[in-house]
């Protein structure tokens, strides 16, 4: 056959039969095994692969959550802060209308302390006057009047007092 002598034929053959019987045990023992080990290795890549876009999409709720959270407790402060400012207000608003009571309160007292210290220098000035006059008189009328014109002119000073209004 295409011109190969015997021996070189028989070997060609043995040859075919090793080769057959080498890719037959490979086959059988190393080409599953290898396989099996590929596939696993392959299987946990995919699965971590799952695994981390999983985590992914967990990452992402607890992001979204934390978002969201951040977001009510952002509420939350703007709502205390502004009730804070209203209560700041309120307060403000009612010291400064305590005070301003207490202001005019303090003035009224001090207007009526005036006006009663007034009176009471007024009615003290005029009973230095009258204290004055009447000495005055006394003495002016003991040198130059006698009795019975006395006793006419105290009443007539007497009825025109009594009859007369201060005024101040």
């Amino acid at each position: 056959m295409f011109g190969l002598d015997a021996q070189t034929l028989s070997q060609i053959v043995a040859q075919l039969i090793n080769v057959a019987i080498l890719a037959f045990f490979l086959a059988k023992f190393l080409y599953k095994p290898v396989r099996g080990a590929l596939q696993k290795r392959a299987d946990r890549v995919e699965g971590q692969i799952l695994e981390a876009e999983e985590e992914m999409v967990k990452a992402n709720g607890l992001k979204t959550e934390y978002e969201q959270k951040m977001q009510e407790i952002q509420q939350e402060r703007d709502e205390i802060l502004g009730e804070a400012r209203k209560v700041a207000a309120e307060t403000s608003r009612r010291l400064i209308a305590d005070a301003k009571k207490e202001a005019d309160s303090l003035k009224e007292r001090t207007t009526a302390s005036i006006e009663l210290e007034w009176e009471r220098a007024e009615t003290e000035m005029r009973n230095a006057i009258i204290e004055t006059s009447a000495l005055m008189a006394e003495k002016f009328i003991t040198l130059a009047i006698n009795k019975e014109t006395h006793d006419k002119l105290f009443a007539e000073t007497m009825a025109s007092l009594e009859g007369m209004k201060w005024t101040s």
